[in-house]
């Protein structure tokens, strides 16, 4: 989190999201503004939920208009799409309803289109305790970070007019999803089939010339039984629109449900009313309309049906990874092996792996040596060696040799499991345009219901005879059209496909705001060691000076370097080992950040560093530095060593540029990135490795607390800065970046601080995460362009404005028709992305 605080004063405290705040300065700058105007003071700032805590002797809505005249965007945090987090009730005394809601998921039921999703996240952060709400109408889920009791969301979700069970374990309920998911589909086919089989007939009959008007005592008792039938259509194969709507109304909500049920429930009506009081309606308007009814309940339902099949191919990429699972492990215990299911697999049981078989639990191998196929996690296809001391992951593919190992995770805790879990959490997140479009389907159906009285009304008084038939037929055809369903799905579809088809490729994407935001970055930040290098220095040159030779050199820096953890520290102990050098004693060990080490070894005082650690300490490095020089622009890093006050000489570390950075940095390149090198080298070592990898800018001899400042310092030149990187150092940097990825052979700490976690250690790993930003944003618009199209044009047209040119009305059931496949196709289009090769964009 970042987040700064001062000393509390006095006045009243105003929590707020203040959605114009990116980075550090711009706090100050608002401190500043404040400063200036107010004697108000600013307590605290969380960048990455823009919640600003506030002390004031003013009201908040003083507050807010002084904020906003200042040029923030500032709102009540408890009206923002993260909930306020102030509690506003007691909790229930019921130790079971203090369950924490921190990730807990609800399985919804009876949503229908997006405006449910605006009302049922409205509902959930209005419980105490509730810090983010996130509903998807893709999965019918709800995702509830917080504090707040299980059974107050449920509640709240119940009194919206919704149905919701508690999800204990998501990942273990795909298969009943699946099977619930195939009954839906059976019930709305047999529903379909139903609904169209009164309504097709009708339909010829009316094509072909036949009389629908309602006149003699004989037509009259015909169209009163198909309007008996029609009713047992609507009940049978419609009455959970009717359900849905009237749950809606009683909880003043309107939704998708609610169009349908008024438009097929104000066409039967109104054929009843003709039935029966035919000479209450001029002889022109004497129609009935049972028809529409009929077909338009059967074709929605229809649409339903081809929206979920479609839909369900979305989570395949979710599927295949749970599929990855391994169902049985050979585990060997008191010298016997047994065959046990994955879940009764404990840390630390021993595990034998034959060649072929899939690896059921995180370990580390004890015995054997094979190659271990790990393209399903890490998308890197070349199988990886694998012997004793290595790690193994669940879910990989053992070769052709036997491996034995220990269980380190297991459940929930390996690492497949928490891909898992990243990629539904980041399937079921908005991107800052997704949660606009729920925003406008919130009042979308309202204001549809608005425009269709209003059309009604026009008809009525200014439409040729019978204006009441044309009233009914433009409100009914307008109701049905402007459904939101295509809005609704247009955001969530693309992400659910795009954060699969990014895990396919070896990326997890941690939140929907990282998809978006990637697409829109113009400089990335690498870091050197790890990120564009191999991360495995290795000594390359030792150069003693005066009566040191090599061996005495490599045994004191050795020596000194045991007590490090950085990775030039490893290799000059490597370096030792493999030359069989014995390491002296070693005391009152210091590290200088940026500069290098120094202590005790075997009595003497020993300085190990750069050229700024020896200036510092009055050495004079004349006599070498154009050799070390000479070395750096070799892309070689060199590092003076001085025993007792005296300059001993230089030993130089290399790290192998991986073989495939260049050309990853040359893709990001062809994509519109500036491409910047951060690095704690000095400045002839960082222009060598710049040179050879192709980065326009570089920045040499970065302390680590300076990575995030030249990330600041980007982005206040306007920059929508990425920052790539793989250590601990690198973790305040890759948060505070717009989007920060990680290198996912590197730390957990930098792993954890990230948007975006390459899985393997290749560049082209951020490549590839660009281009399925760009390319699913790409398809967000074009959803969002044709749902918002399909309903601007199509709204006009049923509410009767072409009638006057070109006397067409459009037929309801052309209305029903289009509502049900424009779903169909949003989700189609999502599903191109599928097909979509990264490597190829």
């Amino acid at each position: 989190m970042n987040q700064t605080t001062e000393p509390q004063g006095q006045g009243r405290h105003h929590l707020l999201r203040i959605d114009n705040l990116h980075c550090e300065g711009c706090i100050k700058s608002l401190k500043k503004k404040l400063s200036e105007a107010t004697p108000w003071q600013v307590l605290s700032v969380d960048l990455d939920s823009k919640q600003v805590n506030l002390q004031a002797d003013a009201s908040l809505e003083q507050v807010l208009e002084t904020l906003n005249a200042l040029g923030y965007q500032a709102t009540d945090f408890g009206a923002a799409p993260h909930c306020s987090t102030q509690e506003q009730g007691t909790p229930d005394e019921n130790p079971e309803a203090r369950q924490v809601a921190h990730g807990t998921v609800l399985a919804i039921d009876g949503m229908s289109c997006a405006s449910c999703v605006a009302k049922l996240e409205k509902a959930l952060c209005r419980v105490p305790g509730v810090e983010e709400a996130q509903v998807s109408l893709v999965d019918h889920t709800a995702q509830i970070r917080g504090s707040a009791p299980v059974d107050a969301l449920v509640q709240a979700v119940e009194a919206a007019g919704y149905k919701a069970r508690i999800a204990d374990n998501p990942d273990d309920t795909l298969a009943q999803r699946q099977q619930q998911d195939e009954k839906y589909y059976r019930s709305k086919l047999r529903e379909m089939s139903l609904a169209l089989s009164l309504g097709l007939p009708l339909m010829a009959y009316s094509f072909l010339g036949g009389e629908m008007a309602v006149d003699s005592t004989g037509q009259r008792l015909f169209w009163g039984l198909v309007g008996i039938a029609t009713f047992a259509v609507m009940w049978l194969a419609g009455k959970h629109f009717f359900i849905g709507g009237w749950n809606a109304f009683k909880n003043h909500n309107a939704t998708m449900d609610t169009l349908v049920a008024l438009g097929t429930g104000t066409a039967w009506l109104y054929s009843m009313m003709v039935v029966l009081f035919p000479s209450a309606f001029p002889d022109m308007a004497r129609h009935a309309y049972f028809e529409a009814t009929a077909t338009i309940i059967g074709l929605i339902d229809l649409g339903l049906a081809l929206e979920l099949r479609a839909r369900g191919k979305t989570s395949e990429a979710i599927q295949r990874l749970i599929g990855l699972q391994a169902k049985m492990a050979r585990v060997v215990r008191d010298g016997q092996e047994l065959d046990v299911p994955i879940e009764d697999v404990q840390v630390g049981d021993v595990i034998r792996v034959r060649p072929g078989e899939k690896i059921p639990v995180d370990g580390e191998v004890i015995e054997g040596r094979s190659n271990v196929d790990e393209s399903m996690l890490t998308g890197e296809p070349v199988p990886v060696p694998k012997e004793k001391g290595s790690v193994v992951s669940g879910g990989t593919i053992n070769g052709q040799g036997t491996l034995v190992f220990k269980a380190t995770r297991v459940g929930k805790d390996t690492a497949l499991a928490h891909i898992i879990r990243l990629v539904k959490q980041a399937q079921n997140s908005k991107p800052s345009i997704g949660r606009l479009a729920d925003k406008i389907a919130g009042v979308f159906v309202p204001t549809v219901m608005i425009i269709a009285v209003l059309a009604a009304l026009a008809w009525l008084n200014f439409g040729p005879e019978p204006a009441i038939a044309y009233a009914v037929v433009a409100a009914t055809t307008t109701l049905i059209i402007a459904c939101p369903c295509a809005l609704g799905l247009a955001t969530p579809m693309s992400v659910m496909v795009g954060v699969g088809k990014a895990a396919e490729a070896g990326v997890l994407i941690r939140n929907g705001e990282a998809l978006q935001t990637a697409s829109q970055l113009t400089t990335m930040v690498l870091d050197k060691t790890g990120t564009i290098t191999e991360g495995k220095p290795t000594v390359t040159d030792i150069v003693p000076l005066g009566d040191h030779d090599e061996q005495t050199l490599l045994v004191m820096a050795a020596s000194l370097e045991a007590g490090s953890e950085h990775p030039l520290a490893q290799a000059i102990v490597d370096a030792a080992h493999a030359r069989q050098l014995v390491l002296r004693p070693m005391a009152s060990f210091q590290a200088v950040a940026g500069h290098g080490i120094r202590g005790q070894v075997d009595g003497a005082s020993v300085l190990f560093g750069n050229d700024k650690m020896m200036r510092k300490h009055g050495l004079d490095i004349g006599a070498v530095e154009a050799t070390a020089q000479d070395l750096a622009r070799q892309a070689k890093t060199p590092m003076y060593l001085a025993i007792d006050g005296r300059l001993a000489g230089i030993i130089a570390v290399a790290d192998p540029i991986k073989p495939d950075s260049q050309e990853a940095i040359a893709r990001l390149h062809r994509k519109g990135l500036k491409v910047v090198m951060l690095t704690g080298d000095n400045k002839a070592t960082a222009e060598a490795v710049a040179r050879q990898v192709g980065v326009d800018d570089y920045i040499a001899e970065v302390l680590p607390e300076d990575k995030s400042r030249h990330i600041r310092s980007l982005q206040e030149q306007g920059e929508l800065v990425g920052m790539t990187g793989d250590g601990i150092n690198d973790a305040p940097a890759l948060a505070l970046a717009n989007v920060g990825f990680a290198i996912g052979t590197g730390t957990d700490v930098a792993i954890e601080s990230a948007d975006i976690t390459l899985m393997r250690g290749s560049l082209h790993g951020l490549a590839d995460a660009i281009a399925v930003s760009k390319a699913t944003l790409r398809n967000i618009k074009q959803n969002l362009f044709g749902a918002f199209i399909y309903n601007v044009l199509g709204i006009p047209i049923a509410a009767g404005i072409l009638y006057p040119w070109t006397g067409m009305l459009l037929n309801p059931v052309i209305a029903g028709a289009a509502m049900a496949f424009s779903s169909v196709t949003v989700v189609s289009n999502a599903n191109r992305l599928r097909w979509f090769n990264p490597k190829e964009d």
